[in-house]
This record gives structure tokens, sequence and C-alpha cells, in this order.
């Protein structure tokens, strides 16, 4: 069986990007490949860019690790940034025909693959999944992590402050992102990287902090010195107007920018209705909310992802008792401080939490500090918490010291976050976890006593004083807990699905897309558009210097 694997970031990146579902890709590719008769191919896109214009392209990846070289591929400037943010509400998520023919050669090249499994659609058009119009016998298989089809900013959490239950027709999008990323920008940004990195400098080495910066600053003299050779004094629209009634040379259609974003979620919703053969969810809630939106119930299947701590579950076993002897409980937050993973909620719960609760209660938080402002919020509850430890950031083979003395582990996500990663952890070793209603977080333990109402820090600390009490037992937890599923339990359901026939489409019969070859060069013919055009020298070292820190 030959299976193609897409995500928009190399599961071997070097910047670690993507989070848990990059883990989870090279976790699941590790376990695939040591199956008989099974081969795996990776591709990425939107990341890797020329400094100057070129059309897209795919090539083997030339940077980063050099573990499987050969099984690990890129498309090369995408029409579709990645992460979601970069591009969005960009069209050209929903269709682009040079990313979309590229993609197609890639898999005429590297194919026919007997599976097609999508971890996310981020970087690409979703007109690739019409690859069933060339490939009538190949599986497609599209996984929820999160919610990038219904939401371009893939997360259903608007303004980032609430969970986003109805877009209003595509106005709510209009302003949901406190500051849209310039696209010229980034591309350039992304184009630096991609040359440094190409020639062996990678992110994170003092060489790539301190050739970024000079990098940018050149890049940006050399599109500007070709915009004046080549452009002649041409502009682009800055916005793009449609076409008016037939015939008419001089009439043109407008709309309002939210109608846009209406199309797109109906688009890829279409697309993905009608071209995929399984939409896999991680979670039953991610199911619930994939149908809310339009996904067609007949496609949908939960699908737990494995996790290699799942082990953890045989070797460990349940605490007698949710508090220490003394009386006290020990909680536990792993994550990012982000708003939407609630870091913040409990925070603010946390510091308006009675003294009464305060004092019996050992706080433990793993995360990567942001400022600190922060760090000094979590000081000052030292003041009043019997205690607080600290990690700045952790990895995964520290979880066991990092876990040892907690009680409790605290998932207070604000929005529907699918299945984090950093639950299953916990709850792999016997720590049971106290959630929120919303995400798929709640299913592990299946006990209403350890689930309570997002956002809401009364009904929180309600639940933390009857654990206190000793009014919630253990027992029943565990009595409904789900065992996490081991890597082998995900991979033999995958080969399942995988194994089935593939869905009957409506297909036309069309010829492989042609594709130019490579070039790295720019001819006169070209138009180059400018990152900077507009700007001061001021704002122009201000953009550069955004641009090296966001990385």
């Amino acid at each position: 069986m030959k299976i193609l694997f897409y995500n928009w970031v190399d599961y071997l990146d070097d910047e670690k990007r993507g989070g848990g579902v990059t883990v989870y890709q090279r976790n699941l590719i590790q376990a695939m490949r040591a199956e008989q008769g099974i081969s795996c191919t990776f591709l990425s896109s939107g990341i890797s860019y020329d400094v100057l214009p070129n059309p897209p392209r795919w090539e083997q990846v030339k940077h980063g690790a050099t573990e499987d070289r050969n099984m690990r591929f890129e498309i090369v400037n995408s029409g579709v940034l990645s992460p979601a943010h970069h591009s969005f509400g960009d069209e050209r998520q929903v269709t682009d025909a040079d990313t979309e023919a590229v993609f197609l050669d890639f898999l005429h090249k590297n194919g026919p693959f007997d599976v097609v499994h999508f971890n996310n659609l981020e970087g690409l058009p979703a007109g690739v999944l019409k690859l069933k119009e060339h490939f009538p016998e190949t599986r497609v298989l599209f996984s929820l992590h999160n919610y990038y089809p219904v939401c371009p900013q893939v997360n259903l959490w608007h303004q980032e402050r609430e969970n986003c239950v109805d877009f209003d027709q595509g106005r709510k999008c209009e302003h949901c992102l406190p500051h849209h990323h310039d696209v010229r920008v980034v591309e350039l940004a992304n184009g630096v990287a991609f040359n440094l990195k190409k020639r062996g400098i990678r992110p994170g080495s003092k060489a790539f902090d301190r050739g970024f910066g000079p990098a940018m600053r050149f890049a940006g003299r050399a599109v500007r010195f070709y915009n004046r050779r080549f452009r002649k004094g041409a502009t682009k629209p800055a916005v793009q107007s449609l076409p008016g009634p037939s015939g008419s040379r001089l009439l043109r259609r407008v709309e309002g920018s939210h109608v846009k974003f209406a199309r797109r979620r109906a688009a890829m919703v279409e697309a993905i209705n009608t071209h995929c053969d399984h939409v896999l969810c991680v979670s039953d809630r991610v199911g619930v909310v994939a149908r809310k939106f339009g996904i067609a119930p007949d496609l949908i299947q939960t699908s737990y992802i494995g996790t290699q701590h799942a082990a953890k579950y045989a070797e460990t076993t349940s605490q007698p008792t949710l508090t220490k002897p003394d009386g006290t409980l020990t909680i536990a937050y792993l994550g990012y401080m982000r708003q939407d993973k609630g870091f913040f909620f409990l925070l603010d719960t946390l510091e308006a939490a009675p003294d009464a609760i305060a004092e019996k209660i050992n706080v433990v938080i793993c995360s990567r500090l942001i400022d600190q402002h922060t760090m000094d919020r979590i000081t000052r509850l030292s003041d009043r918490f019997a205690s607080v430890l600290f990690a700045d950031g952790y990895a995964h083979d520290e979880l066991d010291e990092l876990l040892a003395d907690v009680d409790l582990g605290i998932i207070p996500v604000l929005w529907e976050d699918n299945l984090p990663q950093v639950a299953i952890e916990m709850h792999a070793r016997h720590i049971p976890l106290l959630t929120s209603d919303l995400g798929g977080a709640q299913e592990l333990g299946n006990t209403p006593d350890f689930v309570f109402k997002a956002g809401d820090s009364k009904d929180f600390v309600k639940k933390i004083e009857a654990m206190l009490g000793g009014e919630v037992w253990l027992e029943d937890y565990w009595k409904n807990a789900m065992a996490p599923y081991s890597m082998d339990d995900h991979v033999q359901e995958l080969k399942d699905v995988y194994a089935q026939p593939a869905r009957s489409i409506a297909l036309m019969p069309s010829a492989p897309p042609e594709v130019e070859d490579e070039t790295d060069t720019v001819t006169d013919a070209e138009t180059i558009d400018d990152p900077f055009a507009g700007m001061t020298e001021e704002e122009v070292e201000a953009t550069e210097l955004k641009a090296s820190q966001d990385g």
C-alpha cells in the first residue's frame, strides 16, 4: 500500500511548528513504515518561497534534518501561504490553478498512491481534493485536527476572545483578526529563510539569527531594483473587481468582503463532501461540530489519534484519592500561554479564588513564557497558594518528572479544541482531568464531576471545592475513562479505513497537467511585486524587524 501524507509543515521541521499535529504526523509515519507492505511519502506546502517570484514547483526537501530525505517533499511558491492566518481570506485557499497543477504533477510523478491522507489543507487550495478526476482508485481521507475548512482562522475563535458559533454569513470574519499579515512581506521573509536553510544555516542557530535581518534588507532592495528595472511603473490593483454583465467593458460587479468568507466556507464544505472518502474526526465532539457546519454525516468517523505515551497507561496506576494526606490538591496546566487554550482564564480564576481554597492548592504551570508581566502574575500566586512551580517550556521526555506529584490536570479550553495532546499525555499517566465542556478532552474521563462550563470561573471553583471536600470520587472517573489509543491501535484502525474501496464519484477524465521546468531566473517580462511599496525607510526597517521576530 502506497500512502501520501500531507500537512502544511514538515514533520521534521527545525522550528517545531504545527504543534500536536506535527508530533502526531511524525509518530504515525514512523509506525506506518514499520508495517509490512506499506510505503509512505510526505508532502508539505505554503512555507518555502523563492525571494523573487517564480511559479509553484515541487521538490525534495533540501534543508533541515537529513533523516527521511528520500520521502519528504514540499511545494515551493504555493499560491496559498501557511499557516492559515498568513493568507486569511485569500480566495486562493479555495482554488489556485497553478498550485493545483503542481500538486497533480507530483501525484503523477511519485504515485499513483493508494491513499492520500490530508492532515490539513493549509498551504494548498481546496481544489486539490478533486484528485480523483485523475486517480479514481485513490482513497482520499481528510483528518479534522482543526476547523480550517469552515474557519479561515482555523479554530472558531473570534477576535481572540470568544468561541465562534455563528459567523453571520461571513460578517464576523471581516473583523476577526486584530491585524492582517502583509502577504508580500511574509512571502519575502519566507524566501529569505528558505534560502538560508538551503545553505545549511538552520533556524535557531546564531548564524541564522544574525543573517536573517541583513538578508531581508538585501532581498528587499533586490525586489525594489527589479521593480524599477522591469515594471516600468506598473501597479497592481489593491482590490480585485469581479466581472460585470456579459459584454460590458465598463461595468464591474462589486460585493461586500464578507461574501467571500461565506463563499469560502460553502466551497470548502462542498469540496470535502464531494471528493473525500472519509472525514476522520479526532474526537466525537469534532464530529458534532463538523456536522453542524455542513460536513456530510455519512463521511464522518471518529478516529482517536494514537500516542506513544499510551504505554504509560499500563505502567501507572491511579492514586487512591484526589487529595494528598495533608488535604492539598496539586493541579497542573501544560501547553501554550494563549487565550483560546484557557490559560489566561485559568490565571484570572486562580487570582480571584477564595483564600480558603487557594491555601489548599499547589499549582504547577509548564508553559513557554511569553512576557515578564505574565511571570509576575504567576509569581504573585505564591503569596496565596500552598505552592507554585513553574517550568519555562518542556520536552516530552521530561513529562514524567514534571508530572510526578500532580493530582489533577487542567484543560480549560475556551474553544472546541479537537483533542489536545497534553490532555492525552496526562490522562495516559493516570492523572485525571478537569476539563471545560468544549472540545474533545472531556471524552477521556467522560465524568460530569470533572467537567465545568467553559469560561465560567464560579463553576470551575465549585468543582475544585467539591474535590477538596471529598465529594468527588476517583473511582467514578476511572470507571468511565477511555484508555488512550496506542499508535498500534491507531495504525490498525487506519489500515482498515485505507483498505475500503474508493468511494464512487462521477469523474471526468483529463490529461496530466503540464508543469514548466524549474527556474531560478527572472525574465524581463516578469513583474515583481514590491513588498515594501509605499513605505518610508523607517517603516521598511520596522517591518523587516517584525518579520525577523516572527521567523
